[in-house]
């Protein structure tokens, strides 16, 4: 495999890094990255996947465009309400990067699912909205040994860290509550930040530049303003990864 005319052109940039060059770049012109929500954490994030120069993109979801997300949600237009989010997510990140290639999944993330979903990726980036999904997203990413990305947005505070158990807790091992079932506030900046720090986390990871967040919380206070970096440890009971 080799970088085009037109890649080294495009993505001269960030070549230019001594810590990414060429060999980074093609790291990730081989990379597979599956992204799960196309919503307030999944634009930025596969945004800057596919700038970055990402191989192959898999986003998935399984809703339409509704009203209330267009405040955050900026692959959508009022003229998309009421259609699937996954083809028009595809459509906007091949308009950003046509040297990419991206598979749109409209398909729901569940315990049955989720396997089959994340099938021949290297690296799962967490985007979604619920903990039901996220707990069946995790246990997938724990079966096939693939490190996940997690975020979560709430009001002007986000989450972010890198999971690959067992070097690293899994989700279940520090969230174990299930919240009430109230739709978070979330304005579009506070997606936008977290879902970008998500992009750079999985580059990271791809090209193996810089040190991840393995066994560490990134806590972003966006009222205050403070960021803060806490250790997690995996759970020795945890029902998802514990015996690994």
């Amino acid at each position: 495999m080799e970088l085009t005319d037109s890649e080294l052109a495009r993505y001269a940039r960030q070549l230019r890094s001594p810590d990414w060059g060429a060999e980074g770049q093609l790291r990730l012109k081989s990379a597979v990255a599956f992204v799960a929500g196309v919503g307030g954490l999944g634009c930025p994030a596969a945004t800057y996947l596919a700038s970055a120069g990402v191989g192959k993109l898999i986003v998935c979801d399984a809703d339409r465009v509704d009203r209330p997300n267009l405040n955050r949600q900026f692959f959508y237009s009022s003229s998309d309400v009421g259609r699937d989010k996954a083809p028009i997510a595809r459509e906007r990140l091949l308009e950003m990067n046509p040297s990419i290639e991206v598979e749109a999944l409209t398909a729901e993330i569940d315990r049955q699912s989720a396997s089959t979903l994340i099938e021949g990726s290297d690296l799962i980036l967490d985007c979604l909205d619920n903990l039901e999904t996220r707990f069946a997203l995790n246990r997938a990413a724990i079966a096939a040994r693939t490190p996940m990305i997690y975020a979560a947005v709430s009001e002007l505070t986000g989450y972010l860290t890198f999971l690959n158990p067992p070097a690293t807790p899994c989700l279940e091992c520090f969230v174990t509550q299930t919240p009430p079932p109230v739709e978070p506030a979330i304005p579009g900046f506070t997606a936008g930040v977290v879902g970008a720090l998500q992009a750079m986390e999985a580059v990271k990871f791809l090209i193996g530049h810089g040190e991840i967040l393995a066994g560490r919380l990134l806590v972003m206070e966006g009222a205050e303003p403070r960021v803060d970096v806490v250790r997690i440890e995996r759970d020795p009971g945890c029902p998802a990864c514990r015996g690994l």
